[in-house]
């Protein structure tokens, strides 16, 4: 029997996949599986793998990158598929055909008629006799990658290929698995991984599986495990949020308790902060990396338990801050994380500063110096920058001219431009320079998610065009008006509301809480009233406004009063 895994990245199909093979032979079941542990068993295959993955072939075209994959899965099937089928065993793979026509037909465009007669062809006639497509809320998936890349300490990895066009090729792609399925409903079974236990999910798995492999009947395609428990429906009003996050919060922590500690990550006020209390012996490091951004007492009491536990990742929560409580964590760390400590210096021109980056060279650390020198300027600035240019640190140069908007930045810039077009284009974020203007249009349609972040914070008539015609295809549009208040960052966020509900409310963050962002946040959630990344970044809003609205308010008290001056008043 051949069996085949389909599903978005980070839908999960991969663990399942091989929690299916391991189920099997323990059943007796003589199993191969051509994707064992996430490797693609042949060698020739993960070669070409990496060509399709390689973000800095940009010119490829999606024809090129499909008949890449055709060969890849060609490859497997002629290697690793036939041979096991032949042998009489139960072959699983985690993709095949069906992901090419779901990426290169749903993702990319094209027509799908012109790419079934090549898949015809690359399977010789043998497809899969069960498909299970894992389906899940691409938002999900998203933070579930997130936190694998955190845990593996990948978290800085550049994009892939797929990743360059931006999150809205997951969207289309799992659109098209589910139309595929829809198509031929004997051969799909289709198993959602949103909200329930990897424990119900398996033996579900395992059950169907075997009903198959026993010849007997199996009707239902679609694979629904009840949650736990679910978290209120109907009218949401602001008031609301808080509770419900939570509740959807402590349906997430006993099945996947990382997730949980993941999404609390950034966000301020006394209920974040207790959970988080909850988790700092279980997940110390995935606590202290959720500390970047804040600022208040509580984080720095934080910071300090969790720095012998967790040096790196408290390091890294240091990015943005500045001031003498940050230099002398930073000065503490650097002995155990010096990359992070360095890494976090971004925008910080203080003596404090100046004095952990000359440790950092001295120490053979001039990538990590570069890393954190976005935003500087100045005369040493620019020794280390020629520093860096002299060993060839080319994408670690450009990186550090992040926030620099000058002609001698700019002629850096188009230095660079040869060695890493990336690189320059990540440096280039809320920028209008020629570079910058140059980069985005030749790269628009090759790296979209990079070119609509670049343009964070920018308000010319180039970057609306750009995300307004950005939006329809990916949410990264609206993550460049994050914290705008421009008519035209509301009119785009009311438009798309109903495609990136998530990321719409996350562009609200550092907004005051309005009327405008009220009715917003009321929309998204009565549509979407159980979708655990909407909830949370509704708080986040919420709980930010609220953060800044108490600093507003004590910063006021803190002034000195002012007296009246004094009447002199004459007879």
């Amino acid at each position: 029997m051949f069996i085949d895994f389909e599903g978005i990245d980070g839908s999960g199909k991969t663990t399942l996949s091989n929690l299916l093979a391991g189920r099997l032979k323990k059943l007796g079941y003589r199993v191969a599986h051509a994707r064992e542990g996430g490797e693609l068993r042949s060698s020739t295959a993960r070669r070409v793998r990496e060509l399709t993955r390689d973000a800095r072939l940009l010119e490829m075209s999606p024809r090129a990158e499909f008949f890449l994959n055709l060969a890849r899965d060609a490859q497997q099937l002629e290697e690793v598929v036939a041979p096991a089928l032949s042998r009489g065993e139960v072959c699983i793979t985690d993709r095949y055909l069906y992901s090419q026509l779901a990426l290169s037909g749903g993702g990319r465009g094209l027509p799908m008629s012109e790419l079934r007669p090549a898949c015809e062809l690359a399977s010789q006639g043998l497809w899969p006799d069960l498909v299970i497509l894992v389906d899940v809320d691409p938002d999900l998936a998203r933070w579930r990658k997130r936190l694998g890349k955190a845990l593996t300490n990948k978290a800085e990895a550049g994009d892939s290929r797929k990743g360059m066009v931006g999150a809205g090729l997951a969207v289309r792609v799992r659109e098209s698995f589910l139309a595929l399925a829809k198509e031929d409903p004997r051969r799909w079974l289709i198993i959602e991984n949103n909200d329930a236990p990897l424990h119900v999910l398996e033996q579900r798995l395992v059950d169907a599986v075997v009903a198959r492999l026993e010849g007997r009947d199996t009707p239902v395609q679609r694979i629904v495990p009840a949650p736990a428990s679910v978290p209120a429906a109907g009218p949401v009003e602001v008031e609301d949020v808080e509770a419900r996050f939570f509740q959807a919060l402590d349906t997430v922590e006993p099945r996947e308790p990382a997730l949980a500690v993941w999404m609390l990550g950034g966000l301020p006020g006394l209920a974040a902060h207790q959970r988080r209390l909850e988790f700092v012996e279980r997940f110390p490091a995935l606590t202290a990396r959720g500390l970047q951004g804040l600022d208040d007492e509580p984080a720095w009491t934080l910071r300090d338990v969790l720095a012998p536990l967790a040096p790196a990742q408290v390091a890294t929560s240091l990015l943005g801050q500045t001031g003498a409580r940050a230099a002398m964590l930073r000065e503490r760390l650097y002995a155990q994380a010096p990359a992070e400590a360095l890494q976090g210096l971004k925008g910080d021109s203080s003596p404090q500063a100046w004095s952990l980056r000359e440790r950092g060279v001295r120490d053979g650390r001039l990538s990590d110096v570069l890393l954190g020198l976005a935003g500087v300027d100045g005369d040493e600035s620019w020794v280390v920058r020629e520093a860096g240019m002299k060993r060839g640190l080319y994408a670690d140069v450009a990186r550090s001219l992040g926030g620099l908007c000058d002609t001698r930045s700019d002629a850096l810039r188009e230095a660079l431009l040869p060695h890493d077009r990336l690189a320059v284009l990540r440096g280039t974020q809320g920028l209008d320079t020629p570079v910058a203007r140059g980069l985005r249009e030749a790269l628009a349609d090759k790296a979209t998610k990079l070119v609509l972040r670049s343009l964070t914070g920018l308000s010319t008539e180039e970057a609306w065009a750009l995300r307004e015609r950005g939006a329809p295809k990916t949410k990264e549009a609206l993550d460049s008006v994050d914290g705008m208040n421009d008519p035209r960052a509301w009119r785009l966020r009311v438009t798309h509301a109903s495609r990136w509900p998530a990321t719409v409310l996350s562009s609200l963050k550092g907004l005051p809480l309005g009327p405008e962002a009220r009715v917003l946040i009321q929309r998204v959630l009565e549509a979407h009233p159980r979708k655990l990344p909407a909830l949370r970044n509704a708080y986040a809003v919420i709980a930010t406004a609220a953060a800044l609205d108490t600093r507003a308010t004590q910063a006021r008290a803190s002034r000195p009063a002012v007296e009246a001056p004094t009447q002199h008043v004459e007879f």
